[in-house]
């Protein structure tokens, strides 16, 4: 896996910034704290996706990861790397941009949830909403 993960670090150096950690067998990789693609301990390359950008997955042919947890199968937000991405390396760091892009639109649907709930909860005992 150490040649895959040096490739993968060499495809992503483009972007700045991002760093590989061991995570669970396999390797997370994270720009500014988020992580946005995945090396998968049996060695593929998965990047994240959302609603917006899993088509262009599907059109390419690629699957979504699928891990059986706990008995069952659970999909999850990331989507295997075409693997013509790894010959173009241009398009492949167009890949990372937009599914770092997909991390960054995540956790905002995350926290505005949370932002909501405290200024409704600040609300109700008289207390200005708080934005930002």
């Amino acid at each position: 896996m150490a040649g895959l993960e040096d490739l993968i670090a060499e495809l992503m150096a483009p972007l700045g910034g991002v760093t590989i950690r061991r995570m669970f067998g396999g390797r997370g990789i994270f720009k500014d704290g988020l992580m946005f693609a995945l090396l998968s301990s049996r060695g593929i390359f998965y990047f994240k996706a959302d609603a917006e950008t899993a088509p262009a997955f599907a059109a390419e042919g690629s699957e979504q990861w699928t891990p059986e947890m706990q008995g069952r199968t659970m999909p999850m937000p990331y989507w295997r790397a075409p693997e013509r991405l790894f010959d173009e390396p241009d398009e492949f760091a167009d890949w990372a941009r937009t599914a770092y892009a997909a991390a960054i639109r995540t956790q905002k649907a995350k926290a505005s949830p949370k932002k909501a709930k405290a200024a409704a909860k600040a609300t109700a005992k008289g207390k200005p909403a708080m934005h930002k």
